[in-house]
């Protein structure tokens, strides 16, 4: 019986037995991360293609950014002024103009983010 108890012991805690270790499911923890307002999204988004753009020198397709035309628009807003500002005084200043500018602009753009809001404004 305890050889029994033993082989059976081994078999599951092996690699790539049923419940073993390289199959064991993960295990969530904690509560699902609460949803983005559009306000918050729309900064999250625009500072980090801003960034891309930036570094890169290019822009892409804003659909495929997932970006809105408005968003877009305050995208291209942003890295002018950006480039402006990495020219004159470093990378940093100018991902510091990004993020603030990013947050005061879909602010201004989507305000308080009342029930019915949409990103894709």
């Amino acid at each position: 019986m305890a050889l029994l108890a033993t082989a059976l012991t081994a078999a599951c805690a092996a690699p790539g037995a049923p419940g073993g270790p390289a199959t064991a499911s993960p295990r969530r923890t904690g509560a699902p991360a609460p949803a983005l307002s559009d306000r918050e999204l729309c900064a999250r988004l625009v500072s980090h293609w801003a960034r891309e753009t930036l570094e890169g020198d290019t822009y892409g397709d804003y659909q495929s950014m997932g970006l809105s035309g408005g968003q877009y628009e305050i995208l291209l807003a942003i890295v002018a002024t950006a480039r402006d500002t990495e020219r004159s005084q470093g990378v940093r200043s100018a991902h510091e103009l990004i993020d603030r500018e990013a947050r005061e602009r879909c602010a201004a753009r989507y305000g308080d983010d009342g029930p019915g809001g949409s990103p894709r404004r």
